[in-house]
């Protein structure tokens, strides 16, 4: 790369060649206002090592809003359709009207910081983990500016966001669960509510659940599918991650009721006759369509407390699960894969705080190993046999 200073009046300058555009045309980078010529040879150096090494940015105009409203355009044909919805929401609700206006090349972390404050501060304040996900999206959306030579630095990674609050919840014991189940035993809805219980699935891969995935000979159910809503209605979606995808046994009892209820559902089925649209589902309506999220909620609302059990939230079934196989023993590392979660880190950490119990259990256990009083096995004496 060729470069050179010259003088221009009283002050010293620069000029260097720079690669060619796509169109083939000569460009050219100047810049003057040094003092001396000693300054300008060393501002050249530094400049020509900065493009060798990717670090200049051509003073593109384009702003932030303008080039994340470009990332979004591209970002929908790679994620589901519901997690593009929650992109966009934070982008044009959040991100944009703050920040959108500032020029991409002269973004700071400071920017970042103000926004990040103010998003808390606001009238209607956004929660820490709403915040962690905008930030994680200007992240993302920076990294592919920096791959494509549009700024000198990612400055996101400069900047330490709020951590998420960690989510206080509430969990049945096991009356509270068999007192529930009872009153809930003739709702429409009860398969729903007993699937969360004994599996811990999450509300939308029980409305996504279909016969074809339910082994009722071997008492397993298969998460394939789960039922998302959109913006534009609901459908249907593979599960997020991997470990989304999953096998859970089920207990005896569970597959003796879902005998029983495939057996109604194929009774209605005949019922509605041609009315009836068939989708495989194991929770659906009298005519086969999928269950909303919002029916489901309103049997579970009134059904709870019919019930006098405390308020918790449908996902809290999922909770409860969780927690009453720990307390039961079972293996973490098993109830971390009846849940899907990445690993079994997630799961210790999410229900350790809802379990002391557990630690105790597990400090007795170990002092009477340790400590306690050991068995003296009795001998024979041979002499006198």
């Amino acid at each position: 790369m060729k470069g050179s200073v010259f003088k221009r009046g009283s002050t010293w300058a620069y000029v260097v060649d720079l690669p060619r555009g796509e169109d083939g045309k000569r460009k050219q980078k100047k810049k003057g206002g040094f003092a001396t010529k000693k300054e300008a040879e060393a501002a050249l150096a530094k400049f020509i090592a900065d493009v060798e090494r990717g670090m200049y940015v051509e003073d593109a105009k384009i702003t932030l809003g303008e080039y994340l409203e470009e990332w979004l355009k591209d970002k929908q044909a790679n994620v589901r359709k519901s997690t593009f919805r929650s992109y966009a929401w934070l982008v044009n609700n959040h991100i944009i009207p703050h920040i959108g206006q500032i020029e991409l090349t002269k973004l700071t972390p400071v920017h970042l910081q103000r926004l990040y404050t103010k998003l808390q501060q606001q009238e209607q304040p956004l929660s820490n983990r709403s915040i962690l996900h905008a930030h994680l999206i200007i992240q993302e959306a920076l990294d592919r500016a920096l791959k494509w030579g549009m700024v000198a630095r990612n400055v996101a990674k400069a900047i330490d966001p709020p951590r998420p609050k960690k989510v206080d919840f509430q969990v049945w014991n096991e009356e509270e669960v068999k007192r529930f189940l009872e009153v809930a035993k003739d709702d429409r809805y009860y398969v729903a509510f007993l699937l969360a219980i004994t599996t811990g699935m999450r509300k939308g891969e029980i409305l996504g659940l279909r016969w074809q995935d339910v082994d009722l000979e071997k008492g397993i159910i298969s998460v394939r599918q789960t039922l998302s809503y959109t913006g534009k209605g609901s459908e249907f979606q593979a599960p997020k991650t991997d470990h989304g995808k999953r096998a859970i046994a089920i207990p005896p009892q569970v597959v003796e009721f879902l005998r029983k209820h495939k057996v109604k559902q194929a009774e209605e089925k005949l019922l509605a006759g041609p009315l009836y649209q068939d989708h495989d589902l194991v929770v659906a309506t009298q005519v086969g369509t999928p269950v909303t999220a919002r029916n489901l909620d309103r049997s579970w609302y009134k059904l709870r407390d019919e019930a006098d059990v405390p308020k918790i939230r449908f996902h809290d079934l999922r909770h409860t699960h969780a927690s009453l196989m720990l307390l039961q023993g079972i293996h973490p590392k098993v109830v971390s894969e009846r849940l899907g979660h990445a690993n079994i880190g997630i799961t210790l950490d999410t229900y350790s705080h809802v379990l002391p119990g557990l630690q105790e259990a597990a400090a007795t256990q170990f002092g009477e190993v340790l400590f306690g009083e050991k068995k003296v096995k009795k001998t024979v004496d041979k002499s006198s046999v």
